[in-house]
């Protein structure tokens, strides 16, 4: 006859890590390609003043920046220190305008187009002159949905 014996201490095999650091790596590049970097430089000062009553946008691609203030330091000596119009990237003329809506129109699908406004980002020390240049050809352009942008005030 044969002698069965039993198994005393029957362990289950450690589990393998030798996978992990691809893992790893693999959620790392995928973060690194999905994050969505700022679009653009800020070169004008933009200190925006306080509100108290203030209203959310829904969709911030469906949103032109148009920044207003004076060019911040380094840029004094090319721009001069007169408020002037940042459009994406670069400093423009009030002029620049109508071609920097209809790049952003391009971009966006037909069915969206109508929900595209026009956010102006205007320093507190700027005067209006400037301002009014920028809605009268906001107007001329067809670009009629405009808001300012404005931080909560702390009381």
């Amino acid at each position: 006859m044969s002698k069965f014996s039993r198994k005393r201490g029957k362990e289950s095999p450690a589990i393998s890590t030798a996978s992990l650091p691809d893992i790893i790596f693999m959620l790392l590049f995928f973060f690194m390609v999905v994050t969505v970097m700022r679009d653009s430089t800020i070169m004008v000062a933009n200190n925006v003043p306080n509100a108290t009553e203030l209203t959310k946008l829904e969709k911030k691609s469906l949103v032109n920046y148009l920044y207003i203030g004076k060019p911040l330091e380094q840029y004094r000596g090319t721009y001069g220190s007169s408020p002037r119009l940042q459009l994406g990237d670069k400093i423009s003329e009030i002029d620049d305008i109508p071609l920097f809506l209809e790049e952003h129109r391009s971009g966006v699908p037909e069915k969206q187009r109508p929900g595209i406004s026009s956010s102006l980002r205007v320093d507190g020390e700027v005067t209006m002159g400037i301002v009014t240049d920028v809605k009268t050809q906001l107007r001329k352009s067809n670009q009629l949905k405009i808001n300012y942008s404005a931080k909560p005030r702390v009381d």
